[in-house]
């Protein structure tokens, strides 16, 4: 491969690493959102790439594009509020009414409960605040504020935020019998009167209830109907006050009719192989790994844009255009190493969303797992601060920290080893099949997703010698005569001043892709409580405690009621046979 040798000098040079990055995070890929336009065209690109260093597709493929299936969002199809005792008055959707985006759809009719802000923190909090307390919203609509009170301390304000979602909202309503939820923005809060906006569910689940938004002029109408005013309802809320409490709606009787349609898109997996030259041994694979996609324009989700910033292209420069890039300098340096093992550069799609590439990739098994030897993969690597450089997931394997610290020593940095596998990034995805993992990561910082994350303040240099790091590895990778033997990590349990005080650890691996009814588990922690238990992979948790599980909300809320050493049945799913077991909570990680 003669020919492909001034590339390979060139890879990792300043000026040839800028000029990927700048066109990836370029405005004409519009930030990379995952089934977008934008996301395609960088797909292409780096297709292109792989294509000029002399990959090939996977063994079975025709191409080094591979899409996998994925609901993209929701939208309202026409949901609508029928006041049954008000001349037959119907609220539309224009401005008035909209679904949210995880509401199961149907029609349900009844008495309308005002629940406050519809918040409860769990008694494990030591913090009793139960806007449902003495309320019977058995078939009933129950009507809350959107948000937290607005006037209450700052303390109790932290708390309260933590537990004023809208699943965990519509959540705690379900399970005291309530048919459908209204949410409501009070007259208070900020977006005063406005439709809760349709944003990216990434669950991919529903919630067992039926929910919308009601709008101001719809929530004034109702209040008004049982002789109340939603405006003094909110203030005798607004300061945080645990003894103020809900109340039915008398007269007002409404029925909620929500139509909601998911949207399907395809995302793109760019896999691309340079198949070993000397024969092949059992585990005769190196992986290379990296996510190209981002947040698009930032309103589906995850962006931490500020005031000003909001619907601005998310260019996604060091996350994660850098560690795309490194990881192709990465491979064209080790595209020409003679050996028994090949390479394979796989660039995902859909991390930002719940590793929805990386975990379709390895579901679908388009390469097996147990024929890989180890998982090197690149998640912000642009933004090298002082020297440091961490890399994660070192206990996956006995040999990772001799063979770092080894091809480290011409390089320089001042490594932060770190041995914790279960990662945010798609080298979890490897993790939880068994194959030893490593993470290079340079350090979060204040433009982390949002539209400042921009080509100008990537630390080029830096980068470079995060490739010259990791093809350091990745020589001595595949010239090893043994393989690497995985370690399942079991997790270090620190022990917190007040141990009831400390949120629960189970270790449990959700499946965020799931579509299942329930908890749908895609892993374990070894050694943890999950494990001693006798979960395992596949696994759908529908019943935790006495709270029923229909989705990765419930469980997460469910979490906070727990107690640490306090045993609690769990009820799961296996091969189509209901189980039960017992866990014990530990202190968190």
């Amino acid at each position: 491969m003669l020919w492909l040798l001034p590339t390979l000098l060139q890879a990792a040079s300043p000026a040839a690493l800028r000029e990927q990055v700048e066109f990836l995070a370029s405005d004409a890929l519009q930030g990379r959102l995952t089934g977008s336009p934008g996301e395609a065209q960088a797909a292409e690109y780096l297709a292109r790439q792989l294509r000029e260093l002399g990959a090939r597709p996977l063994a079975g493929q025709d191409d080094l594009l591979i899409t996998f299936d994925f609901t993209a969002g929701t939208r309202d199809e026409g949901s609508k509020v029928r006041l049954d005792n008000d001349g037959d008055r119907e609220w539309g959707n224009e401005g008035h009414v909209r679904a949210l985006s995880f509401s199961d759809e149907g029609k349900v009719e009844g008495e309308v409960v005002f629940a406050g802000y519809g918040i409860k923190v769990p008694e494990g909090q030591a913090f009793p605040y139960d806007n449902f307390f003495g309320l019977d919203l058995t078939d009933k609509i129950a009507l809350v504020l959107r948000y937290y009170p607005e006037e209450a301390d700052e303390a109790t304000r932290a708390v309260l935020s933590r537990y004023s979602g809208l699943r965990y909202k519509a959540m705690h309503a379900r399970e005291l019998g309530a048919k459908g939820l209204l949410v409501v923005t009070g007259p208070h809060s900020p977006n005063a009167g406005e439709l809760v906006p349709m944003t990216f569910d990434t669950a991919i689940a529903g919630s067992g209830i039926l929910a919308a938004s009601a709008g101001g002029e719809l929530g004034d109408h109702l209040f008004a109907l049982a002789g109340k005013n939603l405006e003094e309802a909110q203030a005798a809320l607004d300061s945080g006050n645990p003894h103020v409490q809900g109340f039915p709606l008398t007269g007002a009787k409404l029925s909620l009719e929500v139509a909601v349609e998911r949207e399907h898109r395809q995302g793109h997996n760019v896999v691309g192989v340079f198949p070993p030259r000397d024969g092949a041994v059992a585990k005769s694979w190196l992986l290379l790994g990296a996510h190209y996609d981002h947040l698009g324009d930032g309103l589906h989700g995850n962006s931490l844009a500020r005031k000003g910033e909001s619907g601005a292209i998310h260019r996604g420069a060091d996350d994660n255009a850098s560690g795309v890039v490194s990881a192709l300098a990465t491979a064209a340096a080790l595209a020409g190493v003679a050996s028994s093992r090949g390479v394979v550069v796989a660039l995902w799609s859909g991390e930002e969303l719940g590793l929805l590439g990386s975990s379709d990739f390895v579901k679908q098994e388009y390469i097996d797992p147990d024929s890989l030897l180890a998982c090197l993969n690149f998640d912000m690597v642009g933004r090298s601060r002082d020297n440091r450089l961490a890399v994660q997931g070192v206990g996956s394997s006995e040999m990772w920290r001799r063979l770092v610290e080894q091809s480290n020593v011409p390089v320089g940095f001042d490594l932060q080893i770190q041995e914790d596998p279960y990662l945010p990034t798609d080298s979890a995805s490897f993790n939880r099949a068994g194959v030893p993992c490593l993470n290079f990561f340079t350090g979060g910082h204040e433009d982390y997703h949002r539209p400042t994350d921009v080509p100008e303040k990537v630390n080029y240099e830096d980068m470079g010698r995060v490739v010259d790091l990791a093809a350091g590895i990745g020589r001595r990778l595949l010239s090893l005569e043994e393989n690497l033997e995985f370690v399942k990590v079991s997790p270090k349990i620190e022990q917190g001043p007040a141990r009831d005080a400390v949120r629960a650890f189970t270790g449990t691996i959700p499946d965020y892709t799931a579509e299942a009814a329930g908890l749908r588990l895609s892993g374990v922690v070894g050694g943890g409580p999950a494990e001693e238990a006798g979960l395992r992979e596949g696994d759908v948790i529908t019943h935790f405690g006495d709270r029923e599980i229909t989705n990765i909300y419930d469980y997460t809320y469910a979490l906070e009621a727990v107690k640490v050493g306090v045993s609690l049945e769990v009820v799961f799913v296996r091969d189509d046979e209901t189980k039960q077991t017992t866990i014990t909570p530990r202190a968190r990680p």
